[in-house]
C-alpha cells in the first residue's frame, strides 16, 4: 500500500481530492504515508483519527498534503466545513479517509480509492484496490501506470 501511495503521488497535484475507503486495517493510512513520501512533505503521516485533520507542508515546491480522517464525523459537508477543506483544496492535495457521503460536495473532480481485503479469521494480507477517477481532471489520467 505504501508503494502504491508513492506511485500515486506522481499523478497528484494541487487541487486534487482523494477519497479512501476500506475496512479497518485495509491500508488507508499506509497508502497515505506513501503519498506523503512521494509528495515530499514534512512530518510523519499517521492516522489523524482524534485530531480529524493534519496538514503536512511540502519540503520542496510541491503542494502540501492535508490528511483527514472523517471516521468520527457523523455525516454531511456541514461537519466538515469547520476544517475549511474548500479553502485548502485549490492549494493542496487533500486525502480523506472514510469520506464517502461527507465530502463529495467539495468538488466534482476526485479520485476514489477503494481498498478491499479479506476479513475475519484469515492470514491473507492481499489488498485489491479499485481506483475511480471522476470529472475532467481524471478523464485523461492514465491510472493504469499504477498497476503493480
Amino acid at each position: 500500500m505504501r508503494e502504491l501511495g508513492r506511485r500515486l503521488a506522481k499523478l497528484l497535484r494541487a487541487g486534487d481530492l482523494v477519497m479512501l475507503s476500506g475496512e479497518l486495517g485495509a491500508g488507508k493510512t499506509t497508502l497515505t504515508r506513501g503519498l506523503g513520501e512521494g509528495l515530499g512533505v514534512r512530518g510523519a503521516v499517521t492516522s489523524p483519527t482524534f485530531v480529524i485533520a493534519r496538514v503536512h507542508p511540502s519540503l520542496g515546491d510541491g503542494p502540501p498534503l492535508v490528511h483527514v480522517d472523517a471516521y468520527r464525523l457523523g455525516g454531511g459537508l456541514d461537519e466538515m466545513e469547520d476544517l475549511d477543506l474548500d479553502v485548502s483544496l485549490s492549494d493542496s492535495v487533500i486525502v480523506v479517509e472514510w469520506g464517502e457521503g461527507k465530502v463529495e460536495e467539495l468538488t466534482d473532480e476526485r479520485l476514489q480509492v477503494r481498498i478491499h481485503r479479506s476479513v475475519g479469521d484469515t492470514t491473507d494480507e492481499v489488498r485489491h484496490v479499485t481506483l475511480t477517477g471522476l470529472g475532467p481532471r481524471w478523464a485523461a489520467a492514465d491510472l493504469g501506470v499504477l498497476s503493480a
